[in-house]
């Protein structure tokens, strides 16, 4: 796995924020920033499942969505360069190991780089339960940054689920 970069620990600064408003409406607190390849965010997203009452509105997937709107519009104020949805020059920074359904979505948008903090064994597609990021009979290929901050944003989950298990 490739080593992260310094510029990666600021991006996971910026994925964090996202996740910590994700606890104001009780969502899960995981965020996503999209960084395009001037290394500004051209999306980002939190956890939205619980507010939007959308089994898809993970972090990962909002801020896809919102890194393509934002690339369609350049596209149409550069006389029409580019489609907007293909993501091949970002890197998309997250909180927490991306699941299956959200590296779908990195793979479908051909992002090349993810970024991530802390392992999900339970779910994870990056490398601990699935790797569908670097899924060889797949048409694109993911690097992957695990671990960046990886305490830091397991301890925000950490905190976020004991205090809801004893609500239960």
């Amino acid at each position: 796995m490739p080593l992260p970069e310094k510029k990666h620990d600021a991006w996971m600064g910026l994925a964090l924020v996202e996740a910590r408003r994700a606890l104001t409406t009780e969502d899960v607190p995981i965020g996503a920033v999209v960084i395009g390849p001037d290394g500004a965010v051209l999306g980002s997203g939190r956890n939205q499942r619980e507010e939007l009452g959308d089994p898809t509105a993970h972090a990962e997937v909002v801020a896809i969505r919102e890194a393509a709107r934002q690339l369609q519009a350049l596209a149409r104020g550069e006389g029409g360069a580019g489609d907007g949805w293909r993501l091949s020059d970002c890197t998309l920074v997250v909180t927490l190991e991306p699941c299956a359904m959200c590296a779908g979505a990195i793979v479908l948008a051909r992002i090349p780089r993810v970024v991530f903090g802390a392992w999900d064994e339970k779910a994870g597609a990056a490398g601990s339960v699935f790797d569908i990021l670097r899924e060889r009979r797949l048409n694109h290929w993911v690097e992957v940054y695990p671990g960046v901050r990886g305490e830091e944003c397991g301890a925000l989950l950490r905190e976020f689920f004991a205090g809801h298990r004893g609500a239960i």
